[in-house]
Order: structure tokens, then sequence, then C-alpha cells
């Protein structure tokens, strides 16, 4: 082997022995092969996991928090009056936006929202990245996804649920069309001032129905959206308040760039700051009681209780707002100026309670219940624990006249028929001893109906419900509207024994008021409720029922109580106002409870008065209110009612009641018969219990012309048959706040056969 070979031999050998080069072998592991095939292999694997996801995550059921709404009351004329519940919410059909307004929306928060798939994949990956570097809330996402951020899930920031986000949204605009989804995010999202939903804002900034709005402020609503404390005008900083109104320009610009509004309009449009806030109308005062027994009806109409509370319900009621408030006026300037508890421990006890009927429709127009949470819970305008004393009297004659009943005599019951009007005259023909006073004592001979029924004369009303039958005076009170589960059938009933309450005598009046036709007093007038996201009425039963008296007497009746307004124990407080009135008053025993209940063609109220202990709710006397002595039902109850009248009629109180009768006060009276018509002999007066008719026509009053027949028979009786005792029926000047007429008669209120009324 010669020296080169030797050479180049040991050179091959130390090749051989040389150690590898790592670098080329790291090389050869991370070549862009094996890169692009790890990549396509994560790729594959968050496909696979994604498609795993998707499958496996289904819609989920909206969350409660999301579902909760408020309950909407309204006035007749569609304001609200209180919303009631948790969460101030109403939710409301795409229907009832503006198209314009729904656009804001669109313009402010996803300009694709007609086009894409539900996600922004680009913004929602950012705000993945963010939310992993612990940046917090990022924006990015459609509307769609925070749709489904407010109704299905939650407000949390982590990863999963940013997932959970995306796999929903996909399958929620795969599911449901862009409208449902547009109006759930309008719905569901937070607008700031505590208001849920795009009507809870209309009404929190503006003050309106969302049916009212005008693009201008579709746009501000809109912009709240992103930052609802820090963009609401009325509390923001400077800069808050710069960078809404940039956002409401931009908005707008958006709208013109998408051609759903003209270069022109946008030109025309004026930012206009909202109304400051206000606190939300809730429950005080009459609004808890108006509430409170609007829901009662709706139960008692069927109205699932659970389902109601659980919000979503606009009602209507028939309380006109002018009425209400010139009712609660009335109670003040009437009543509770004159009360001074401080002075008078009397005057903490007295209560008053009205309502106010409508007798065409049947609605509540107006309601008092007191003085309203937390100084007192019941509502007086309902409670039926006080006796509706002689409002109760009119329903006796009203049973004789319908079911064609006679006196013991075997004559006719109308208003023209004669009785024995004597004090504690022992009742005839009865199965149970009855001979109650007549309010303070005193006596008539004998005289009208018409006249009993001006001033209240017990003894000829106990007579009249022993010739009728107390079983059909009862029938006809329930069939007008009273609680036969109250009425016991004794001879004290004639003289309204039974407890009943405003709005129950108020029902009887009006059915008068309306020619017998039978009034239910309502107070809801419409109730909407949303069925899968369709507002739905619920059927409601008719306010104005049957026939239930014939129209010859309930005119009748009402041409009878026009007297007790001219000319009998309501005439102080009633007779100079400027409307055609009926009505009948009531003073109950020992004087706990005082009444007036009237009507004009239009408009029928009945008002109670009631004394009740602050302490324990126990029944006391008023006697003493107001500093005077004897409360009456032509007292407070009457003038409370006259001054409300007179203000809640308006212009509407020249209106006179269209009779269909020849009966009564209010039919003018005819000539006397001459002498060639009078009778030969003239009835003479017996200690029968009724007399027959005399003949003899009615003055308007109600009073019989001929003295003869009418001659007393007691030398304490006035020598007009027909005229008012002292004081009238409720013992005193201008309806009685003193204990005793002047012209004497026992105080009989605390006499332990004093059964009840006397008036």
């Amino acid at each position: 082997m010669g020296r080169a070979e030797a050479r180049r031999a040991r050179q091959g050998s130390a090749r051989r022995t040389e150690p590898k080069d790592k670098k080329s072998g790291i090389r050869r592991f991370f070549t862009w092969k094996k890169l692009l095939g790890a990549f396509l292999g994560v790729c594959l694997l968050g496909i696979l996991g994604f498609i795993g996801l998707y499958l496996y995550v289904d819609i989920p059921k909206g969350n409660s928090a999301a579902k909760l709404q408020s309950n909407v009351f309204k006035y007749a004329d569609g304001k609200v009056m209180a919303r009631v519940g948790d969460v101030n919410r109403e939710t409301v059909p795409l229907d009832r936006i503006p198209k314009d307004v729904q656009r804001t929306f669109v313009a402010a928060e996803n300009k694709s929202f007609y086009d894409d798939s539900g996600v922004d994949l680009k913004g929602t990956l950012r705000g993945v990245l963010n939310t992993l570097r612990g940046q917090g809330k990022q924006g990015g996402s459609t509307i769609t996804q925070q749709y489904v951020k407010n109704y299905y899930l939650s407000q949390e920031q982590t990863v999963s649920r940013k997932l959970q986000e995306i796999v929903i949204s996909l399958k929620v605009d795969q599911k449901f069309k862009k409208d449902a989804i547009l109006a759930g995010y309008i719905n569901t999202s937070y607008y700031g001032r505590g208001a849920y939903g795009i009507q809870a804002a209309a009404q929190a900034y503006y003050g309106k129905d969302v049916e009212k709005l005008t693009v201008s402020e579709g746009a501000y609503l809109a912009s709240l959206l992103q930052a609802p404390s820090q963009y609401d005008i009325s509390t923001a900083t400077p800069a808050g308040k710069k960078r809404v109104k940039e956002r409401w320009a931009y908005t707008l610009d958006n709208m013109v760039e998408m051609k759903w509004l003209s270069a022109a309009d946008r030109a025309k449009q004026t930012f206009v700051n909202p109304k400051p806030p206000k606190p939300l109308p809730g429950l005080s005062g009459q609004t808890s009681y108006l509430v409170k027994q609007a829901k009662q009806e709706l139960f008692a109409q069927g109205v699932d209780e659970t389902e109601f509370e659980a919000g979503g319900w606009t009602v209507t009621l028939g309380i006109d707002k002018k009425k209400q408030q010139a009712l609660e006026k009335s109670v003040k300037h009437k009543l509770s100026d004159d009360l001074d508890p401080k002075k008078r421990k009397v005057d903490a006890d007295a209560q008053l309670g009205a309502t106010s009927v409508d007798p065409k429709s049947g609605h509540i127009v107006a309601m008092y219940g007191g003085d309203g949470p937390p100084k007192h819970y019941t509502n007086n305008a309902t409670r039926s624990d006080y006796q509706p004393a002689s409002t109760f009297k009119p329903l006796i004659l009203a049973s004789a006249m319908e079911n064609n009943e006679v006196t013991q005599d075997g004559n006719p019951i109308t208003p023209n028929t004669i009785y024995d009007g004597r004090n504690r005259r022992p009742v005839v023909g009865g199965d149970i001893g009855f001979a109650p006073p007549n309010e303070d004592e005193h006596t008539y001979g004998k005289i009208s109906v018409q006249t009993a029924m001006n001033n209240s004369v017990n003894a000829v009303f106990a007579q009249m419900g022993a010739d009728v039958g107390l079983e059909e005076i009862k029938k006809t009170a329930v069939s007008l509207g009273m609680d036969g589960s109250k009425i016991d059938t004794k001879p004290a009933m004639t003289l309204g024994t039974m407890g009943a309450s405003p709005l129950q005598m108020a029902g009887v009046y009006a059915t008068l008021d309306n020619h017998g036709k039978k009034v239910t007093p309502t107070l809801v007038k419409k109730a909407v409720h949303p069925v899968n996201g369709v507002e739905t009425e619920v059927p409601l039963k008719d306010p104005i029922g049957d026939q239930v008296l014939s129209r010859r007497t309930a005119d009748t009746l009402t041409s009878v109580l026009t007297g007790v307004v001219s000319d009998g124990t309501a005439s102080e407080a009633v007779r100079n106002t400027a409307y055609e009135a009926a009505g009948k008053t009531g003073t109950s025993d020992d004087n706990k409870s005082a009444w007036f209940v009237g009507y004009t063609p239009k408009l029928v109220t009945a008002v109670g008065m009631f004394g009740e202990s602050p302490k324990g709710g126990a029944q006391v006397s008023l006697k003493g209110t107001g500093g005077g002595g004897r409360v009456n039902g032509g007292g407070y109850p009457a003038r409370v009612w006259a001054d409300y009248t007179e203000s809640a009629l308006g212009g509407d109180a020249g209106a006179e009641f269209d009779l269909d009768t020849d009966l009564g006060a209010a039919i003018p009276s005819t000539p006397p018969p001459t002498p060639s018509d009078t009778p030969s002999t003239s009835p003479t007066p017996s200690d029968k219990p009724s007399q027959t008719p005399s003949g003899t026509p009615s003055s308007p009053s109600g009073r019989p012309t001929d003295t003869a027949s009418g001659k007393p028979s007691d030398p304490a009786t006035p020598s007009d048959p027909g005229s008012s005792p002292p004081g009238g029926e409720d013992g005193g000047e201008n309806g009685g706040n003193t204990e005793k007429p002047p012209g004497g008669g026992a105080d009989v209120g605390n006499k332990p056969n004093s059964f009840t009324d006397f008036n």
C-alpha cells in the first residue's frame, strides 16, 4: 500500500467515527411537512370536538330571570297606573315596535344581522383571547349571541360559556326567524333605570308606550345598551354624554348606509334629552286597593294566580283618572279636613269607602278604599261587614211592585199606597213580633209610601216587609247583587241589618238606573298576556247582565228616590246641585255606619262611612265625629257624594232620567179631584197596619194632598201627615250633626229594643 492510499484510508476511518450533526437531526424532525400535518391534525381534532359539542349541546330553556316580567295596570285611557313585580319588564311583540325603531338596534349593534349565521367568529375569537388574558368583558358579539346570553345563559365571562354561546347561537339562528331573535333581544336587554325590555325603557326614559317612539328616541335606546348607566344623560359624566351622542349619531348614520333612512331625514334628526328618572309607579294609596281588587276579579274569572304572578300581563281598568282624582279630593275636602284625631279621639275611628260606577257599561270609574297602606289595609269600598241600613229600603218596595204584592187590606203596594207611620207600631201579619222605633221616636199618621221613603219611616217598611214576605225580599236583593249569605230573613232585615259593601250597593242602584238590567260593578276592562309570543286577550264576563227587574219597577223606584234628594233626608246636601239625582240615605244602629247611595242618569256612587277602632278594628260609634252629634247619611256621606258627582259630571250634568212610569216624586202631580169625583165616603183610619190607597194624587214630593185621609193619630204628629219630622231623617240641621232634632224626641240609639237604622 502506498502512502497516498494509507492517507485516504485514515481519512475515511475518521469520517466514520465522527459524531452525527445534531442540528441536522432537529431539522429533519421539524420539517414543514410534519408541522403542516400537526396543524391539520389539531384542526381536525378541533373540528371533531366542535362537532361533538354541537351535537351534545341543545338549545336550553330560557333562564327564569330572563322570563320575569312586571304586571302593568293601566287607567281606562291607557296611561300606566302601576307596575307590579320584581323585574320591571313588559315583553311586547315586534309588531308593536315601529319598524324604524327596530332598525336602530340592528344599525347600532350588528349591521350584518339579517345575513349572518348568528355568530361573528372573528369578534368571538377576539373575545375569547381577551378573556384568557384576563381583560374582562369584551364586545364583538352579534345580536343573536347577545340574545342567547341574555335569555339562555348567564353573564359570566369564561371560555366554556363563550363556546356554549357560539353553539347555541348557531342553533338558534337555524331554528328561529330573524324577527323572532330581534324581538327577543330587544325585550331581554337591560336599558338602565331598572328597565328590562324596550317597553319598560320607553316608559322609563320618555314616559310613553313603545308604539309612540320616534326613530331618534329609538336610536338613543339602542345606544344605551352598550353602557346603560354611563350613557343615561341624566346621570352621565360629560365624557359619557359625549360618547352616547356620538353613538346615537353613529347609529343613524348606519341607517343611512343601510338605506333605512334617507339623508334628508337623517339631517332632520335632533337629539332629544329623555325625561329625568322617576320612581317606578307602585302600590301606594288608592292604587294598592285598585290593584288588589283587579287581581281578585281576574282570579274569580279563572285566571291562574301562579301564571299571573309570573308577570307579563297588561290589565286595563275602567278607572277614569280624572274621576278618581275628583273622588279623592271630595273625601279630603268634605270629610278629612274636618277630622282632628289629636283633638277628638273619635275622629281617628272614621273610615270612608266609595264606589262609583257607569250604569251603562258597568265599569267602576272611581273607587276610594281609605287611607291606604300602611295606615289602613282594608279596602272600605269592598268590605261588607257593616250594615247598609236604610239604603236597603228601596229593595223592599222593588220586591213589592215586581211581585204585585198587596197590603193586609188587599190593596196594591205602590208609591201612593197609604201606611200607618206611628212610632213603634207593632207589625201585623209577621211570624215574629216586631215594633221598630222611627228615627228619634218620631210618629206619623197615615202617610204615603213616597213620604215614608223620603223620611225613611221604619214603621212603614217594617210592615211592608211582612206584606211582601221576607223570603221574597231576599230573592229580590240577591238578584240585584247583594250577598244572600249575609241576609237573615228576620223582621229586622227590613231595616238593613245585613252586611253589605259600597261596591254591592253601587251595583244595586246601578241596576235601578239601568232600567232593571243587572249591573255587576267591574273594575277590569281588559286583560292581555303573551301566549307563545302572541298577545292574547282573556275573555271577561260582561258587567251588564239580564233584566232582573221590569223597567216599570226600576223606573218607579228611581222616580221615588228623587224625592229623597229633593224633599227628604238628603235634601240639605244634594238638593241645590246642578244635576238631576235620586238616592237614599242610611244610618245604622248605634251610629256605626252612615250611607248615601245616589245616582244621576250617567253615574252611580255609593258612599259608606264606618266607625272602626284603630286598635283591633272593632266596630264603634261615629257619634261626635267632626265635632258634631250623630253622623248620618245626609251628612258627610251625602256631602262627599254631591261634591264628587258635580266634579265628575262636569259639563255632563244636564242629563235627565228617562223614566217609564207614572208614579213617584219625579212625576208631576195631577189636579185634585173635583167634588163630583170625590167618593161619598172617606176612608176611615183604623188600627190595621195598612190602608186602602186614598186615591188622592200625590204632590211631586210624594206627600198626600188630602189632609182628611191623613189625619194624625198622635198629638205629636205635625198637622201635615206628609211633612218631614223636625230635623229630617238624620236628626239635625244641615243633614244632622246634632244628637237630637230641634223638635225634641229621644235619642234611642242605645235603647235595648232599638233594632237598627234611623234613616
